[in-house]
């Protein structure tokens, strides 16, 4: 028997075959996998690990700067003024700010996949706010043009209807070209070792951190003692409560306990390796997610680079180009861009050394370096 199996078993879970029917929580995420019903992608985030992966990564591309940027000949220009640029400075709509929204968006779509944004577009045609609806709120369905439609309910029965022109779609990898399946359902077996893992944890905490054991009688006992035996023992000994408490046994009773332990079970080791392996499906290395054990303090620094470049580089572009795909016709010479730079804000030592080397290098002059750092230009005194 296998480590995940001998845990489910400990736990009380039963392994479902193959053939058996999806549970719905999974059919939400994708039509495919896993052996274990119950856990959903809101689920899913009991699990501290999916929870913190999530919210690095959603809340580190909320962070960082965003610029709408203009091709004007060989210059490139920022456009303070555009349209998307003031959702920018002042909120996708009056009750939900840029950083919000990005943060639900890229949640959603890490967790299920799929972030839906709805684009309202005033008398020009242009974009005046952006939407956030909730993936689990939406029905897709791919009309005969080929083109896909989002049916948004609003929680009350009432559903209406968005096109694609109408709408942001940020996917993740999608197997059609069409709806992104979410990293959760695409390794459900290993987010569901990692859940039954923590259960059987809790389990064995709520039972006093303790492997159970057996009572024996040298008497025969009769089912109504054996019941009221049960209960008694069960209030006053089981449970984390009650741990440590004397077990005073009479009438020919003796406790003899299973010869089982955590380490026995590898269950700490288990979960410990679950973190890792969650943190592997959402390319964030462990120490941005507070997982200490290997860590040093020159590998802290290169798990910071390693998780701007490998992971939130990747998605950033996703939403640059999903979002110039929906609100910039083609041929636009309009451009969003996401400045990963602005993770330097809480690094002011390295911030300062490249400010120094673009300086002897002549690749920006100090009024730019000012600019960067968001200060006005010196003011000139005159000879």
């Amino acid at each position: 028997m296998g480590m995940i199996d001998r845990i489910a078993s400990l736990a009380g879970f039963e392994r479902r075959a193959d053939t058996s029917p999806l549970d719905p929580s999974w059919q939400a995420l994708a039509p495919m996998t896993g052996y274990y019903s119950g856990l959903s992608a809101r689920a899913a985030e009991n699990l501290s690990t999916v929870l913190a992966c999530t919210g690095a990564i959603a809340t580190a591309l909320a962070y960082v700067p965003a610029r709408v940027y203009a091709q004007a000949g060989a210059d490139r220009v920022e456009k303070v003024g555009h349209p998307l640029g003031k959702l920018i400075r002042y909120g996708f709509n009056p009750a939900m700010t840029w950083c919000d929204g990005i943060e639900h968006l890229v949640a959603d779509t890490l967790l299920t996949g799929n972030g839906l944004l709805e684009i309202e577009r005033n008398g020009n045609g242009q974009c005046s706010a952006l939407y956030y609806h909730p993936w689990g709120m939406v029905t897709v369905q791919e009309l005969a043009s080929g083109r896909l439609a989002y049916d948004v309910s609003n929680g009350k029965g009432v559903s209406r209807r968005l096109l694609e022109g109408e709408v942001i779609h940020l996917r993740d990898r999608t197997n059609d070209g069409k709806i992104g399946i979410s990293r959760l359902s695409r390794s459900a077996d290993t987010v569901t070792s990692v859940d039954l893992a923590n259960r059987h944890a809790s389990q064995f905490l709520a039972n006093g951190a303790n492997p159970s054991g057996v009572l024996e009688s040298a008497s025969q006992l009769s089912p109504e003692q054996t019941k009221n035996l049960r209960e008694q023992f069960d209030e006053r000994f089981s449970g984390a409560r009650n741990a440590g408490r004397a077990l005073i046994l009479g009438g020919g009773l003796s406790w003899k306990p299973a010869q089982i332990s955590p380490e026995d079970a590898e269950l700490l080791e288990t979960r410990r390796f679950g973190v890792e392996e969650i943190a592997r499906l959402f390319q964030v290395p462990p120490p941005i997610i507070g997982d200490y054990t290997h860590n040093t303090f020159t590998n802290s620094e290169t798990a910071g680079r390693w998780f701007a470049t490998f992971c939130l580089a990747p998605w950033a572009r996703k939403i640059e180009a999903e979002f110039s795909r929906s609100l910039f016709p083609m041929g636009s010479p309009y451009e969003l861009e996401l400045d990963l730079s602005g993770f330097l804000r809480g690094d002011p030592e390295t911030r300062w050394n490249a400010h120094k080397i673009a300086l002897e290098t002549n690749v920006l002059d100090a009024d730019e370096v000012r600019q960067v750092e968001g200060w006005n230009p010196r003011k000139q005194v005159p000879a």
